[in-house]
């Protein structure tokens, strides 16, 4: 195990520096949630097409949410070291913030095993975002994600975590 600053450990590396996947076999199965948040920010026409439904791509949030949904299935095949989790729930929701020309995507993903489902929440806001850009990158390449941050982790040995308010 390799230690970082502190006296955390950083558990992909053996005692020889080299990386490997985590043996999670002695730990007991628990059940984990992990909620994410994140956001786009874009011009007010492109978030008046996406409210009006006029993207012509079709329906931007609802195909977001299901490649999000998606993204959390397939997290261990592109995440390197991350194991594959059987996933028993995964919620995605937008909301859209007018005054800040931004929509936010809110992630809960759960689990209930070994380990935590922090990547596929991560990871399917990442891809939800990225979904939204690519569904709307003809009429504004300006876009910009922000802010893909674990709001609040629950379960397992170091039990709940939540982000300290801003």
């Amino acid at each position: 195990m390799t230690k970082g600053k502190g006296s955390a450990a950083l558990t992909h590396f053996d005692a020889e520096g080299k990386a490997h996947m985590v043996d999670v076999a002695s730990k007991p199965d628990s059940f984990r949630v992990a909620r994410v948040t994140g956001r786009i920010h874009m011009l007010a026409a492109t978030l008046a097409l996406i409210e009006r439904g006029e993207a012509g791509k079709g329906d931007v949030l609802g195909i977001a949410r299901i490649a999000a949904i998606q993204a959390a299935k397939r997290t261990s095949e592109l995440i390197p070291l991350c194991h594959p989790l059987p996933l028993t729930r995964v919620a995605v929701d937008f909301a859209v913030d007018r005054p800040g020309l931004a929509i936010e995507i809110h992630v809960t993903a759960e689990t209930v095993g070994k380990t935590g489902v922090e990547m596929e929440a991560l990871t399917a806001a990442s891809i939800g975002l990225l979904t939204i850009y690519d569904m709307c990158k003809a009429v504004d390449r300006g876009m910009r994600i922000v802010d893909i941050v674990l709001a609040e982790k629950s379960g397992g040995k170091s039990g709940t975590w939540r982000r300290p308010a801003s």
